[in-house]
């Protein structure tokens, strides 16, 4: 099944972050209110999350859920504005 590349942008986004917080993926997913494979499979670009995961991961890395639809569009610029959403 292929991956749609929204979803890899996104997942890749979450992983992103979530490694810049320090967080593991266990952790980070119990935080989100998520289950650990349903995380992995995000950050792998294989699920399509929902409005109200977007919504508990956003508020996990204590970033706007609005930011997350602005970084899937400028995926390069992820390192920079993760330095200015939470540090």
């Amino acid at each position: 099944m292929p991956k749609h590349l929204d979803c890899l942008k996104f997942g890749q986004m979450v992983r992103e972050l979530r490694e810049k917080k320090g967080f593991s993926q266990e952790v980070f997913a119990d935080q989100a209110g998520v289950h650990r494979t349903y995380m992995g499979g995000i950050e792998r670009g294989e699920r399509n999350p929902t409005l109200t995961t977007i919504w508990k991961i956003a508020r996990a890395l204590n970033i706007s859920p609005a930011a997350f639809f602005e970084l899937t569009d400028h995926a390069k610029d992820l390192k920079s504005l993760a330095n200015l959403e939470g540090e």
